[in-house]
C-alpha cells in the first residue's frame, strides 16, 4: 500500500511538472508571437522540440521521486499525461486524436519512460547489494 501511493505521488509530481513546463513555454511563445513579427510557423519545430523536453523532464521528476520502475512510473506519466490531454479534446473540443497526434502521444509515452529510467539512475545513484 505505501509503495503505491509512493509510485502514485511520483506520478503525480510528473506530470505536474510536464504541465508547468507547458504553461511556461506557452506563456513566453505567446509574448514572443504578440509582440514580435515572428510567425507561428517558423517556430512549431521548437515547440514540438520543447513539448518532448517537457514530457522528458516530468519523467525526469517522477523517476527521481519514485527511486525504483523508472520506466514504469516515467511510462505512466506519460500516459497520464496523454489522458488528460485526450479528456481535454474530447471533452472540450468534442474531437479524437489523429493518427498524427497519436503517434506524437505514443512518443511522449516513450519519451517520459527514458526520463524515469535516467532520473531514478541520476537522482537515485548506484545501488548497491
Amino acid at each position: 500500500m505505501i509503495e503505491a501511493k509512493k509510485l502514485g505521488v511520483s506520478i503525480l509530481y510528473g506530470v505536474i511538472a510536464i504541465l508547468l513546463l507547458g504553461v511556461i513555454t506557452s506563456v513566453i511563445f505567446s509574448l514572443i508571437l504578440q509582440f514580435t513579427e515572428t510567425q507561428e510557423k517558423s517556430i512549431s519545430l521548437l515547440i514540438t522540440i520543447i513539448s518532448f523536453f517537457s514530457v522528458f523532464a516530468g519523467g525526469f521528476v517522477c523517476g527521481g521521486k519514485g527511486k525504483q520502475k523508472g520506466w514504469l512510473i516515467g511510462g505512466t506519466t506519460g500516459l497520464v499525461y496523454s489522458l488528460l490531454i485526450f479528456l481535454y479534446q474530447y471533452l472540450g473540443h468534442s474531437s479524437i486524436f489523429t493518427l498524427e497526434q497519436l503517434i506524437y502521444h505514443i512518443c511522449y509515452i516513450l519519451t517520459a519512460m527514458m526520463g524515469g529510467v535516467l532520473g531514478v539512475n541520476i537522482i537515485s545513484g548506484p545501488v548497491h547489494n
